[in-house]
């Protein structure tokens, strides 16, 4: 079993055995076709992990009823049956077994194709913080429409052929609605004692029994606590656990944390790098000594080692890797196999993974952009004519780029100007919480160790290098430097950029503020270091919000530390200039003032400038040249990464 044995040993949940003990949990792809039933790209997206050595695969939330949700795959009706047979066919081949999961928005869903607002339906007339929505309670003949429609739907993932199906009680959806007394104050059967209220879910789960027998699994996933001020209380979910854990309808319990109906406990339905990892592995415990069937966890499990604590230490017996996964699809066979430093880890970021579903774009990884793209690049074909690349930057994009163009069979000659690899991947590391960013630095020079790549550090190419060195091709991934505009009175005040504070190259006083054009993690961690430093911080943000160009549970769960912290934040200001002792700002909507006083130090956050030196000199060179990240346009990892994977197909 080698290093992880506990990980590696097989499971039995109800007629089902696993290979072992990993799974990825249900969530979002948005790899479905237009009447959202699965896709060639749903199916790709999930025999790649099958193929890497999952022991099961949840597929997402499906909706049970045509009031369930719009944006969701539709189990509603016969058209998901062909599109859950394929999953269901690529998925097992590699001896991966594969569930569908059933759910309903409740209170939290309303909109509709067109893009009007729909009715939500809930047990009754209740508010949701996070959509903003008022539902209408469900009349009696209208529930058991749901409950009949959970059974039908699971009826079609039996005959598409998937091994079971898992019943969402979780997140603050409609089961967890019914037995949460703030969101059902129903006064006849399915309302008032927490008996009651467990009526709905109880027969739904009868339903789903009855509808697939005891041919394939049947589960149910639950938050055991939704960290929300009007959520279910925590002792009372640890009761329903114990309740229908020893029923006999269900075969397992998938216990996780939050829930979507407000703001705080929508940051744990997908916990951003700055919690714990396996933080929730407590709460399954606590289930696992109440019911005697096999409890599930997940919640920031990113690697084989946590996993292995988990399950060793009984805490739980299987365990959810998702976001692993999403990083790395072949991250349980690596360490299956041993090779533990060849696992690309997952940084927690969101960015790409849930950052993309919340556009309604279909999944990847900032880090490992073949995900979601499995048809596209999940296979490197071998280059036609193999040469001698050189790629000129050793950050994000120029590592990516250098890895691809070897694996394919290039001679791949990476030089970098510094000393180190990472680029901008460096600074971002080096705030607060921020510390797992630089596992793309280490994710990406493992890659270009794998395959190959010369690396040169200390080098800076210019056009002269490039023909003295018979190069067949010349990737640019030359990066950007910070930029700030001129501004009134600036010779009197003291004005840092951000990277030279995040390096400590810069002297900081006592009262800061921090002006953040770009709206992402570098205002916010800017403000976070300096407040935790001591000193008294403004974030003036030119937009909405802080952190408004990032995915929304990383943004919300940093705004409140920062709250915590005492940060003053003053939203739509633009930075227009600053003297001794005051910062002017101007208020992008209005055009009016905003003066703050007795200002020691402006550190600025106001966007990048592409470094286009090398590639406006190859600009008549005779061989190819490929640009790739913030040389083509500044903006993110994410896009630094994927056009890098371009690039090297590109050569």
């Amino acid at each position: 079993m080698g290093a992880f044995p506990h990980l590696f040993s097989e499971l039995r949940v109800g007629p089902r055995t696993f290979r072992n003990r990993i799974f990825s949990t249900g969530h979002m792809t948005c790899l479905l076709d237009g009447d959202l039933e699965p896709n060639d790209r749903f199916v790709a997206y999930h025999e790649a992990r099958a193929r890497g050595g999952a022991g099961l695969i949840v597929t997402e939330a499906a909706r049970i009823h045509e009031t369930g949700g719009w944006r969701n795959l539709n189990a509603a009706s016969d058209g998901c049956i062909p599109g859950y047979r394929r999953a269901a066919e690529a998925v097992q081949k590699h001896g991966c077994a594969i569930f569908g999961q059933l759910g309903h928005a409740g209170v939290y869903g309303a909109a509709t194709p067109d893009g009007s607002h729909g009715v939500a339906y809930a047990p009754s007339q209740a508010t949701s913080s996070r959509s903003h929505t008022v539902s209408r309670a469900l009349p009696p003949s209208l529930i058991r429409d749901y409950v009949k429609a959970y059974g039908e739907a699971a009826g079609r993932m039996k005959k598409a052929g998937l091994d079971g199906v898992e019943i969402l009680a979780s997140h603050g959806l409609l089961p967890a609605q019914f037995l949460n007394p703030a969101l059902n104050r129903r006064s006849d059967a399915y309302g008032g004692s927490l008996e009651n209220r467990m009526r709905f879910l109880r027969e739904t789960i009868a339903s789903v029994r009855d509808a697939v027998g005891a041919d394939i699994a049947v589960g149910v996933r639950i938050s055991g606590d939704e960290v929300e001020a009007d959520g279910n209380d925590p002792d009372e979910l640890l009761e329903v656990c114990r309740s229908i854990g020893n029923e006999g309808g269900i075969d397992y319990l998938n216990v996780i944390a939050g829930s979507m109906i407000g703001l705080r406990g929508s940051i744990h339905v997908v916990p951003p790098m700055n919690i714990e990892a396996g933080y929730l592995a407590p709460l399954a415990a606590a289930v696992k000594k109440l019911a005697p069937i096999p409890v599930f966890v997940a919640g920031r499990i990113n690697q084989p080692q946590q996993a292995e604590r988990i399950v060793a230490g009984g805490q739980a017996d299987m365990v959810g890797m998702t976001r692993a996964m999403i990083a790395d699809p072949e991250m349980a066979d690596k360490a299956r196999e041993g090779r533990i430093d060849d696992i690309r880890a997952c940084i927690g970021c969101n960015q790409a993974c849930i950052g993309h579903m919340q556009m309604g774009l279909g999944v990847s990884c900032i880090q490992h952009p073949e995900t979601g793209r499995e048809l596209d690049y999940g296979v490197k074909p071998p280059a036609d004519r193999p040469g001698t690349v050189l790629v000129a930057g050793g950050g994000p994009a120029g590592m990516k780029a250098a890895a691809v163009a070897a694996e394919r069979g290039h001679r791949a000659i990476l030089c970098e100007a510094t000393a180190r690899l990472g680029g901008q991947a460096l600074l971002a590391q080096e705030l607060p919480g921020r510390a797992e960013f630089g596992g793309v630095v280490a994710n990406l020079a493992r890659e270009m160790e794998r395959h190959g790549v010369e690396v040169r550090l200390g080098t800076s190419v210019d056009r002269g290098l490039v023909e003295a060195g018979d190069v067949d091709a010349v990737i640019v991934a030359t990066g950007a430097r910070p930029w700030r505009p001129a501004l009134a009175g600036e010779d009197e005040a003291h004005i840092v950029d951000a990277w030279r504070v995040i390096a400590g190259e810069a002297d900081v006083g006592g009262r800061v503020v921090v002006a953040d054009w770009r709206c992402d993690w570098i205002g916010l961690g800017l403000a976070e270091k300096l407040a935790r430093e001591g000193r008294r911080v403004t974030l003036a943000v030119n937009g909405t919000v802080p952190g408004q160009t990032i995915q929304m549970y990383v943004r919300d769960r940093w705004v409140g530390d920062l709250h915590r912290l005492g940060v003053e934040i003053v939203p739509y200001a633009r930075l227009f200039g600053a003297d001794a002792t005051s910062v002017y700002l101007q208020h992008v909507a209005s055009g009016e003032p905003i003066v703050i006083d007795g200002v020691d130090t402006v550190v600025t956050a106001l966007g990048h400038r592409s470094v286009t030196d090398l590639a406006d000199g190859l600009e008549d060179w005779p061989g190819p040249v490929l640009l790739a990240g913030d040389c083509l346009s500044p903006r993110t990892c994410e896009e630094a990464v994927l056009e890098g994977l371009k690039a090297g197909f590109g050569v």
